[in-house]
Formats: C-alpha cells, sequence, structure tokens
C-alpha cells in the first residue's frame, strides 16, 4: 500500500522504519500547506492535518483511509469521503490530558487572581487580595464531552464541583459517571443561566459555530467564567469583551481565536480578567510518543483490514 506522510508529524528514522516494515509504500512531503507536485492518484493512505485545504482531495483516486494529526475533523471535506467511502480517524485522545491540565490550571489562575500576584511580585508590591474565590460547590458545564470532556471532568471532580455534561450524543454509563448530569444541546440556554464555569470542548461544525453568542453569553450568571481550548469560532469574541467590561464574565481563559493568530490591535489582550494563550493547550512531553502509537496502531489495522503484511 502506497502512503502519503505530511511533516504535520515530524517522524524519527525508528519510527519510519516501522511504518515501512508494515509493508508500505512512503512518500513524504515536507509542507503540505502547498499543492503538491507529486501524482497522488495511487495514495491509498494520507496521514496529515491540513493537506485537504491546499490539495484537491478528488485526485487521490485510489484514496482508502485518512489519518488526522488533529482532534478537529474540519479540514477534511467530509461530505466528499463519506460519498466515497474514505475512513476518516482523528487524532483521538491524544491531547486529551494535556488540554484537560491546561483548562484546571486556568480555571484556578482565574480564581486564585495569579495574574495580579505575578505582577505584584514584579513590583514587589506586598499586598493581600480579599476576593479569591474557590472551586467548592461551584457549578460547571463541559459542552462538548468527547476525550477532552471527559479528561476535564476526571480533574474537576475531586474539588467538589457539581459538573453538567452537554453533548448531543447518549452518554455511556462509565462517562455519565464522571458528572452529576447530562444534558443536551437543545437544553443550553437553561443551563448557563445557572451554571459558574462554561468549558468549551466541542468540535466546531455548522450547527457548533457561534454556538455561544451574544445572547447566551448576556444570559449567563453573573460572576461566571468562560474557558476555551477548543475552536474560536464556538464563540463571540466580541460580545465576550462586551460582557467582561460590564462584569457579567468574572473573567476567560482563550487558547483559541476567531482568527489565529490573534491579531494585535485586538481589544483581548489587554484585558485583565483575560488568560491568552496561543493555541498552546494541547503541547507536552508526551504527545509525539502518544500520536506515533495511534497512528501506527490505526495503520497496522489497516493493513490487516485490506489483506496485507498478514505474515509480518
Amino acid at each position: 500500500m502506497n502512503i502519503l506522510l505530511t511533516s504535520a508529524f515530524k517522524y524519527t528514522e525508528e519510527q519510519l522504519n516501522k511504518i515501512n516494515s508494515l509493508g508500505f509504500n512512503i512518500t513524504s512531503v515536507s509542507d503540505e500547506r502547498i499543492p503538491l507536485k507529486i501524482d497522488v492518484s495511487l495514495i491509498d493512505i494520507v496521514v496529515c492535518n491540513q493537506l485537504f485545504l491546499y490539495n484537491d482531495i478528488s485526485k487521490f483516486k485510489n484514496l482508502k483511509f485518512i489519518q488526522l494529526t488533529s482532534v478537529g475533523l474540519e479540514r477534511v471535506p467530509l461530505e466528499y469521503t463519506k460519498k466515497h467511502n474514505i475512513l476518516v480517524l482523528n487524532a483521538g485522545k491524544t491531547y486529551a490530558i494535556p488540554i484537560s491540565e491546561w483548562v484546571i490550571l486556568k480555571i484556578l489562575e482565574i480564581y486564585k487572581s495569579s495574574r495580579k500576584f505575578f505582577e505584584q511580585q514584579n513590583s514587589k508590591i506586598w499586598e493581600k487580595d480579599r476576593t479569591l474565590l474557590e472551586l467548592t460547590d461551584k457549578k460547571v458545564l463541559i459542552a462538548g464531552f468527547g476525550n477532552i470532556g471527559q479528561e476535564i471532568a476526571r480533574r474537576l471532580k475531586p474539588f467538589g464541583v457539581y459538573i453538567v455534561a452537554m453533548d448531543k450524543r447518549k452518554l455511556k454509563p462509565e462517562e455519565e459517571n464522571l458528572v452529576d448530569k447530562v444534558c443536551t444541546p437543545v437544553e443550553i440556554d437553561n443551563i448557563l443561566k445557572s451554571i459558574d464555569i462554561l468549558i468549551l470542548t466541542l468540535p466546531f461544525t455548522a450547527e457548533t459555530r457561534n454556538i455561544i453568542n451574544r445572547d447566551r453569553i448576556f444570559d449567563m450568571k453573573k460572576g461566571s467564567i468562560i474557558v476555551n481550548p477548543a475552536r474560536g469560532k464556538l464563540l463571540d469574541e466580541k460580545a465576550l469583551l462586551e460582557a467582561l467590561d460590564a462584569g457579567i464574565i468574572y473573567g476567560a481563559a482563550l487558547d483559541v481565536f476567531q482568527k489565529e493568530p490573534l491579531p494585535q490591535e485586538s481589544p483581548l489582550w489587554n484585558m485583565k480578567n483575560v488568560i491568552i494563550t496561543p493555541h498552546n493547550s494541547f503541547v507536552s512531553d508526551m504527545i509525539n510518543k502518544r500520536l506515533f502509537e495511534l497512528i501506527y496502531l490505526n495503520l497496522k489495522r489497516e493493513i490487516i483490514k485490506h489483506g496485507y503484511g498478514k505474515n509480518r
């Protein structure tokens, strides 16, 4: 089978040898963000991230399987892949742990006024803050309860919070056990009125675009916070700014934005109650190991499914 590996993942020589040992003919490209100048008509499998934003998938006449290095599926023409029976798999649980750790960190940074104390330390100011919050008995809505949402719930539960999981699918019993309540997206308006912390872990789709719009933001409980490590287009940034200024939203932690990189002229940079990171929450020292293991196991499964490499 012919496989195309893009620069979305940096393979070691050992990892390439492992893939080759499965019986693949490997083609590598150094930059998936430019149109390919190679004949892709015989490629069976692609491992990529943004390749099909810059290359016409219809030219991949023999394509059977796309392994993404990302969690999001929005960079793949899913209608086309479905019509042509092309399997598409994302990166699954690869980034769930570091993202969930980032979420907990940012909630605590907001609740414990970390920025203020960092600034005081830099200025050698000794001044107590009597307004700090704690997580006990706070009500949290995790909007999107896939791998990332579940890892967040596991880490939040010991803090004594009440967790609501929102998902359009029916949760498995072991998933329901991680939370106190389950709701569907149609219930979001009622739920938002009573929650203290909104965490967005939804995929970006036509349905979820701007799901946290102006009406919903201004209908949230006063003093609540918003944490978004998912996709910037889930959230109305202009309305968020207004709600922060009005004191409706106490604080926000944002790793993703409507436009990335976040433009220097964005008012979000200067908001004292906003924490900004550059789409970095997924990073850790463990992700390359996890991602390659996932890629390798899925490739091995494809080989077996199509009857290749049985004697290996």
